[in-house]
């Protein structure tokens, strides 16, 4: 017993000490961190920042449709967010004509701002912990199947009675591996307006290059508007809508950034798995990611190719590329960041550490769990790679979702059961996805996509997941793409303007493309979803028991939950850091710096004509640091995720000083895993914000709204 003590007295130390400024905190709980977060410099309380009973900070955070976080800055219902957040809608508002993501857009009137269609935005009003409505009725000693099924039922019913009783809508979501549950009401802004955005050579300088790495000179901004009815009210789009008056708005401080001053992030983090084995770590980081990055750097290769050889493919193309290199660099940096820290390693000490320690609690309760676990990894490995190859490999040609949805025409047809009225409902929210999705196609680019990734290999895995006939491949795919109507957008809106005929059909069942995409996500769905399904519902009841056999173990942590989008606080310092031997990072940048990154040559460090005037003029205005230079962005060792992207970074008064939107590429693994000394949040510094909409934008009208704190 003397030696299990001793064991829990050192892990606790480690992760109370190495991880200091490690924690996506719920704010709804935020007093147990209060103390710790006034110590480091907050001088607001928990109450300021959430609170249900009065206007708070979480009343000026807002969840974008996008993935990405957004706050209020004006109680004209103005949201400062990241330019990558909006890019998809940029790109729709965007012609060869009107290149609004080469050259940007200002909104100078309201009547000049922008709707966005099928986007959103979403604020918490409320949150309840709700872990004893939903596990009522459930046993230990029931089938996990049958506790589920309760859980689920009890969910639905929780959800369908909170917004009978409320105009809100409602989420329940897990924490802690689903040993808590968490409800949230949220209200939903369905009016977004695009207000405005910098040219594409300051949004997203430095490119695909630059991206996830640090030094870094992005101003990577957004200004969105959120409008509602003459009530406040949440509505659809409509020309008579006004400026949402939001509770509560944040201000802007002109002082930015200063080192290792105090921070926290107030957002939306996507997912992170930080209580994972050594297993699922060793088969993410060393068989999925490899697989996956392998893949993508195919499709960049094509993609980029067609780019730079036509202005057109450039627009259709470069949301979807930005979307595959972002992950595929993260990727990357999460390999790297894991193998740099000895992650497996780690966790395999601690299993040692763990298992000793299962051994003896109570009797020898949890001493089988990792073993378990051990085993339930290597069977989900196989179908995992598989899956891997589907989503990577087989989906890379994007007409194959595309053409998937239609066989739903197919099977109501096929089904009498089916009234006339459901296929054409379908029929109808079909033919409204056609145009988009042309708008955006090259037949050209995606038939590259199909030959290179249906048949390549890695290692000895074969990557052809269905056998192709045994003529000249490239001759069978270009075969099959000149037949299918699915290739030509006026040729397909035929064919969907005569069904329900039997022509009409006739010519849908015989599609080459249909009929591929049916076979390969029928082989998908029959072959390899249900046993990763089963193999994930073991180990998600075992990852449960682990979280909470990990509580048991060291009951005076404090835990905090896995993130899974829903609101949260980090913090931490400005502070830079060390790459490697013998560098060392500053924790800001400036205009100078991306100056010296200029290469007209280059797409991606490009500057502006009228930047590089004011850099030339000095002409910074009041935004300049202390030392007259103009600050551009920031690091600090707040502990963010995808999700967080747009989130505001704050000081201690809780007033905006920058707004994330990357990590440092050496601190990557932060969803897996969290290292202090490198894991870094970029933020855009506030400053270079207002001087780009005062100096570059001349947006004056935006900034007669927004609230600077000098």
């Amino acid at each position: 017993m003397k030696k299990v003590a001793l064991l829990l007295i050192s892990t606790c130390f480690i992760f109370s000490q190495v991880r200091a400024d490690e924690g996506l905190w719920m704010p709804n709980l935020l007093q147990k961190r209060q103390t710790d977060m006034q110590s480091k410099g907050l001088q607001i309380s928990a109450e300021d920042i959430y609170s249900e009973t009065q206007p708070s900070l979480k009343d000026a955070v807002v969840r974008l449709s996008t993935g990405c976080t957004g706050g209020f800055v004006s109680k004209e219902g103005l949201v400062l967010t990241n330019h990558h957040c909006v890019y998809q809608q940029i790109q729709m508002h965007s012609t060869v004509e009107k290149d609004y993501l080469q050259y940007g857009f200002w909104a100078m009137n309201r009547g000049e701002e922008l709707p966005c269609p099928g986007m959103s935005v979403s604020m918490v009003v409320k949150t309840l912990d709700v872990t004893e409505s939903v596990t009522a009725g459930t046993t230990a000693e029931m089938s996990e199947q049958d506790a589920a099924k309760i859980r689920n039922e009890n969910i639905k019913t929780l959800i369908a009675e909170a917004e009978q009783e409320t105009d809100y809508k409602a989420e329940i979501r897990a924490f802690f591996g689903g040993n808590q549950f968490y409800l949230y009401l949220i209200e939903v802004f369905e009016d977004v307006r695009l207000v405005g955005i910098p040219p594409s050579n300051i949004g997203k300088f430095g490119g695909d290059t630059d991206n996830w790495t640090w030094p870094r000179h992005t101003g990577d901004f957004a200004f969105i508007r959120v409008y509602v009815d003459k009530d406040n009210k949440p509505t659809k789009y409509s020309k008579d809508n006004v400026p949402y008056q939001p509770e509560k708005h944040f201000k802007l401080s002109l002082k930015g950034a200063e080192e290792n001053e105090f921070t926290f992030v107030f957002g939306y983090p996507g997912r992170t798995n930080l209580y994972l084995t050594s297993y699922a770590l060793r088969l993410i980081t060393e068989v999925e990611n490899p697989i996956a990055i392998a893949a993508r750097t195919r499709r960049l290769d094509i993609i980029k190719s067609a780019m730079e050889q036509d202005l057109k493919t450039r627009i259709q193309y470069t949301a979807k590329a930005s979307r595959i290199s972002n992950t595929w660099k993260r990727w990357q940096g999460e390999n790297r960041g894991i193998k740099r820290i000895n992650g497996v390693a780690q966790k395999e000490a601690y299993e040692e550490e763990f298992q000793e320690w299962a051994n003896t609690y109570n009797n020898g309760q949890y001493k089988d769990l990792l073993p378990q676990l051990k085993v339930a990894y290597a069977e989900l490995e196989p179908w995992s790679v598989q899956n891997t190859i589907f989503n990577e490999h087989v989906l890379a040609p994007e007409i194959i979702g595309f053409v998937q949805q239609f066989n739903q025409l197919l099977k109501l047809s096929n089904d009498k059961t089916i009234e006339p009225s459901a296929f054409n409902e379908q029929l109808s929210r079909l033919k409204e996805r056609v145009a988009p999705f042309f708008k955006d196609f090259d037949v050209n680019v995606d038939k590259q996509l199909f030959k290179s990734l249906s048949t390549a290999k890695i290692d000895d895995i074969e990557m052809r997941f269905v056998d192709f006939p045994d003529k000249d491949f490239n001759q069978y795919v270009d075969e099959m793409y000149a037949k299918s109507m699915f290739t030509n957008e006026a040729k397909l809106n035929s064919v969907l303007n005569k069904l329900p005929s039997k022509s009409a059909m006739k010519s849908l069942e015989k599609d080459p493309l249909l009929n591929y995409a049916d076979l390969v996500y029928s082989m998908y769905n029959s072959m390899i979803v249900p046993s990763l399904r089963e193999q994930n519902a073991i180990i998600d009841v075992l990852q449960r028991t682990y979280m909470k056999a990990q509580m048991d173990m060291q009951p005076d942590r404090v835990f905090y939950p896995d993130a899974n989008s829903t609101l949260r606080v980090a913090y931490g310092k400005v502070e830079g850091y060390s790459p490697s031997d013998a560098i060392a990072y500053n924790y800001y940048t400036t205009l100078s710096g991306l100056m010296a990154k200029e290469n007209p040559n280059v797409f991606e460090f490009v500057v502006e004509d009228k930047l590089k005037k004011l850099y030339n003029d000095k002409d910074f205005g009041p935004y300049s640091n202390s030392k007259g230079e103009m600050p551009i962005a920031f690091v600090a060792s707040n502990h963010t995720i995808g999700g967080n992207s747009g989130s505001p970074v704050l000081n201690g008064k809780g007033e905006i000083i920058g707004v994330n939107f990357d990590r440092a590429w050496e601190g990557t693994m932060s969803g897996l895993m969290f290292d202090p000394t490198q894991c870094r949040n970029i933020s855009v510094d506030v400053r270079f914000i207002l001087f780009m909409l005062d100096k570059y934008a001349n947006a004056t009208h935006l900034l007669g709204e927004i609230a600077i704190e000098k």
